[in-house]
């Protein structure tokens, strides 16, 4: 019998929609890729009674309560990816909760399915994929009958490249209702927008990152970003959630990034660089420039959850 398992997974970072028109039948499509930071790490083994610890205590009992779960088990969030800073924080736990819960039970892994159950994944299937398979993902978009839009390709990152990644702790992305409201309240997208967008993908990211040149792939992701950014504006109050962030942003194009955006509804922010030496140098300039943003340097994670016996 399996007496403890331990989940690892990784952030994310959301580039932007592809289709927010829908008139082809289908709705949103996403990018994105895994960092290697922040990450959520979950612990589980068996016990007399429940008894759940950590931060996002609230939201693994909320999840604990939509699978039903009647086992006890003594649970533990040893770290977790931060929360409504659009890293994917929300799904990453969920999956990791429940890829932990599966595997303690002997169930094959469907992580899919409990992105159904526990409702992650309504949007965007970007961080269903990249927990099971890490990289840079693409996926379908919904139809009227998808349940967790599904992944359509899977490419490495190179391994070279980094990312700058910023972080407001004074602000926070928009999540829940508020999310809903603001899709809401947004009037649809034009055709023209989407096929600028699509344009920039299929003709710009995806053949730069196969062959690995990251200058053409940093300005496809910051003219998405542009069109994205403009697009929720009147949600998210400009082009990026947090005015610092967006500052952060101008400088470090100014100093030279391949690109820059902001990950989903943000306020998380990020440089895109061919090296770890040049990223380190933007990245020590802008913490001297900002102080009171967190300035971090994060390669891509080019695999999956990890999820492991004990």
């Amino acid at each position: 019998m399996t007496r403890s398992v331990r989940v690892r997974c990784a952030a994310r970072l959301h580039l932007g929609f592809l289709d927010l028109h829908g008139g082809l039948g289908r709705q949103f499509g996403s990018i994105g890729l895994a960092l290697d930071s922040p990450i959520t790490t979950l612990s589980i083994q068996h016990a007399d009674t429940m008894h759940v610890e950590g931060p996002e205590r609230d939201r693994i009992i909320r999840y604990l309560d939509r699978m039903n779960v009647k086992t006890s088990y003594t649970i533990r969030i040893e770290s977790a990816i931060p929360s409504h800073s659009g890293l994917g924080s929300g799904t990453q736990l969920a999956l990791a909760l429940s890829a932990a819960l599966r595997k303690i039970e002997n169930r094959p892994a469907n992580p899919r399915e409990d992105a159904a159950l526990l409702d992650r994944g309504a949007r965007s299937g970007i961080g269903v994929a990249l927990f099971e398979q890490g990289g840079f993902v693409m996926d379908g978009g919904r139809g009227s009958t998808t349940d967790v839009p599904p992944m359509l390709l899977r490419m490495p990152v190179p391994d070279d490249w980094r990312f700058i990644l910023i972080l407001d702790d004074d602000q926070s992305g928009l999540a829940g209702s508020a999310e809903l409201a603001a899709f809401a309240d947004l009037p649809p997208m034009t055709e023209e927008i989407s096929g600028q967008i699509c344009r920039q993908v299929a003709m710009g990211v995806l053949p730069a990152l196969a062959e690995g040149a990251i200058t053409p792939f940093g300005a496809a992701i910051t003219q998405v970003q542009r069109l994205i950014g403009d697009y929720f504006a009147p949600a998210q109050g400009g082009r990026f959630a947090s005015p610092h962030v967006a500052k952060a942003l101008d400088l470090l194009q100014g100093w030279g990034a391949a690109g820059v955006g902001q990950s989903s509804w943000g306020p998380a922010g990020f440089g895109i660089m061919p090296n770890a030496q040049e990223a380190e140098r933007l990245a020590s300039l802008l913490r001297q420039r900002m102080p009171s943003l967190k300035v971090s340097v994060q390669r891509a994670l080019n695999q999956g959850a990890q999820v492991e016996a004990g």
